[in-house]
C-alpha cells in the first residue's frame, strides 16, 4: 500500500478497492456517501425487536417507556461517538481497521482482535441473513431457505464492488428507506397501544439499558476504518459516522418500541403491525432489501480483517468464502440469543477503543500522524514490534465491563457473576459498564504507554516505542 498518512486524505485514486492490501487506496468518498452508508446501518430489521434489550436489559429490572427512550438516545449518542472516533485512524492512515491495530498491539498481537472480529462479523452476517429471511417469509411467503440463499447471493455480489455499493446507497436506497421508515412511524404512532408496555418498569436499570443501546452501535467500531480509509477528509469520516448512525438508530428503536406496544412486547411479532398498514408490505419490502447493506458490511469487513492475517489474499476470493459460510450458517441458526450476543460484543470492543484513545493521547499517533512532520506515526508494518502491555490494558477494561454488567450469555455471564459475588462487588445502578470500561482501559493504556516509553529510554537512551516523536514510524503497511 503506497498511501501515506499525510497524502491519503486528498488522493482520489482508482474507482474501486484493490484486491490486496498492497494496492492503492481510493479516496473517493465524501460526506453524503459516508453519511448514507452509516445512516443505512443505523436502520436494521434486528433493531425493531432488538430495542427489547434496552427495555428489558439482561440482569436488570425492566425500564419504563420514558426510561427506555432516554436510554436509547443517551446510549446511541455515546455509541455513535465511539464509532466516529474509531473512523479517524483509517481516514488518517488509509489503513483498514485491523491493520491500524498493528500500531496499537504490534503486528503479531493484532491477530488477536482480528480473529475476534472475524468471529463476531461472521455471527452478525449470519444473523442478518436470518432476519432477512424471516421478514421475507412474513411479507411474501415461500421457504425460508430460498430467502436465505437469495440474500446470501446478493450480499456476496455486493462485496465484490464495495465502493460502488456505498455510492448506490447514497443515490437510491437512502431515499427509499427514509420514506419507508417515516411512513411506518406515522402509522404505528397513530394506533392505540394494545398493551401498557413498560408501565410496570422503573429507572433502576437505566444504565444497563443504555449499555444495550451502546452495544448495538459499538459493534461497528472494529470495522469503521475499513470504510473511512476511503474518505477524502478526516473530519468528514468522523461526522458521517457519528451523526448519520445516531439519527437512524434512535429512530429505528423508537419505531420498534411503538410496534412492540401493539403486540404486547412480543419481539417475534414485531413486524405484524407494520404489515397491517395499508402500504406496510411495500415499506417492509424496502427495509428487507435494504438489510443487505448490513450483511454486506459484515461479509466485506470479515474479508478485510482476514487480510491482516493473510495480506496477499485476494479480497474477492475471501468475500466469496465468507459469503458462502454465513449463508450456510444462516440455514441452521436462530436469533434467540441476540441480546446476549450484544452484551459480549460490547464488553470486548468498547475497552479496545479506550486502549486506542489512551495510547493516542500519549503517543499522538492519531492526532499528529497526518501533520507531515514525521512525528507521532504508528508502525503499521506487518511485523511491527509487539506491545503486550496494550493487551493487558485491553483485558483490564474487559474485566471492568464484565464486573459491572456480566450480561445474560449462558456460561460466560455465570462465570463473571460468580467472580463478582466472590469479590463482594455490587455495582451501583448509576454506573455504566461501557463508560467505565472505556475510561479504565484508556487510563491503563496511557499509563502503560508511558511505562513503555520510559523503559525504552532507559535501555537505549532514547524513546523508540511506536509513536515516539524521536523516531518516525511508517504509517502504512509494508510487505
Amino acid at each position: 500500500m503506497a498511501v501515506s498518512a499525510s497524502s491519503a486524505p486528498t488522493q482520489q485514486g482508482p474507482d474501486e478497492v484493490a484486491p490486496t492490501l498492497d494496492g492503492p487506496v481510493p479516496r473517493s468518498l465524501g460526506l453524503l456517501d459516508q453519511g448514507a452508508f452509516w445512516a443505512n446501518l443505523g436502520v436494521s430489521l434486528l433493531g425493531f425487536a432488538g430495542v427489547l434489550a434496552v427495555l428489558e436489559p439482561a440482569g436488570s429490572a425492566p425500564l419504563t417507556i420514558p426510561a427506555a427512550l432516554v436510554a436509547t438516545v443517551v446510549g446511541t449518542l455515546i455509541g455513535s461517538a465511539m464509532v466516529g472516533l474509531s473512523a479517524i485512524p483509517g481516514a488518517r492512515t488509509g489503513a483498514p481497521a485491523m491493520v491500524v491495530l498493528r500500531g496499537l498491539f504490534g503486528g503479531v498481537l493484532s491477530w488477536i482482535p482480528s480473529v475476534l472480529n472475524v468471529v463476531q462479523l461472521v455471527g452478525w452476517g449470519t444473523f442478518e441473513l436470518v432476519v432477512i429471511a424471516q421478514a421475507g417469509v412474513l411479507a411474501l411467503g415461500g421457504p425460508t431457505w430460498a430467502w436465505v440463499l437469495g440474500a446470501g447471493v446478493v450480499t456476496t455480489a455486493l462485496t465484490l464492488r464495495p465502493l460502488g455499493m456505498l455510492r448506490l446507497l447514497r443515490r437510491v436506497v437512502t431515499i427509499l428507506v427514509a420514506i419507508a421508515v417515516a411512513y411506518l412511524a406515522w402509522w404505528l404512532f397513530s394506533r392505540p397501544a394494545a398493551a401498557d408496555l413498560g408501565q410496570s418498569g422503573s429507572w433502576s436499570g437505566f444504565w444497563a439499558g443504555t449499555d444495550a443501546a451502546i452495544a448495538v452501535a459499538v459493534s461497528w467500531i472494529p470495522v469503521a476504518s475499513d470504510y473511512s480509509r476511503h474518505s477524502r477528509r478526516v473530519a468528514t469520516a468522523f461526522t458521517a459516522a457519528t451523526v448519520g448512525y445516531a439519527i437512524t438508530q434512535i429512530l429505528c428503536f423508537v419505531v420498534g418500541l411503538a410496534a412492540l406496544s401493539l403486540v404486547a412486547g412480543n419481539g417475534d411479532a414485531v413486524f405484524a403491525p407494520m404489515l397491517a398498514a395499508p402500504l406496510g408490505l411495500a415499506a417492509l419490502l424496502v427495509l428487507t432489501l435494504r438489510e443487505t447493506d448490513q450483511s454486506f458490511a459484515n461479509v466485506y469487513s470479515t474479508a478485510v480483517s482476514a487480510q491482516n492475517l493473510w495480506p496477499r489474499a485476494d479480497r474477492r476470493v475471501l468475500c466469496l468464502v465468507v459469503g458462502t459460510l454465513v449463508t450456510v450458517l444462516a440455514l441452521g441458526v436462530t436469533i434467540d440469543d441476540y441480546s446476549s450476543f450484544l452484551a459480549v460484543i460490547g464488553s470486548v470492543f468498547v475497552p479496545l477503543l479506550g486502549v486506542g484513545v489512551g495510547d493516542a493521547l500519549v503517543n499522538r499517533t492519531w492526532a499528529r500522524g497526518a501533520t507531515g512532520d514525521g512525528r507521532g506515526r504508528a508502525d503499521l508494518s506487518r511485523w511491527a514490534p509487539s506491545r503486550p502491555l496494550m493487551v493487558v490494558a485491553w483485558l483490564v477494561g474487559l474485566v471492568a465491563y464484565q464486573l459491572v454488567n456480566p450480561g445474560g450469555a449462558p456460561g460466560w455471564s455465570d462465570a463473571w457473576s460468580a467472580l463478582r459475588a466472590a469479590l463482594g462487588f455490587v455495582p451501583p445502578t448509576w454506573l455504566s459498564a461501557s463508560l467505565l470500561s472505556f475510561v479504565v482501559a484508556g487510563v491503563a493504556a496511557a499509563l502503560l504507554t508511558l511505562l513503555e516509553r520510559r523503559g525504552a529510554s532507559t535501555s537505549s537512551g532514547t524513546a523508540t516505542q511506536p509513536g515516539s516523536a524521536d523516531q518516525p514510524r511508517r504509517s502504512t503497511p509494508s510487505r
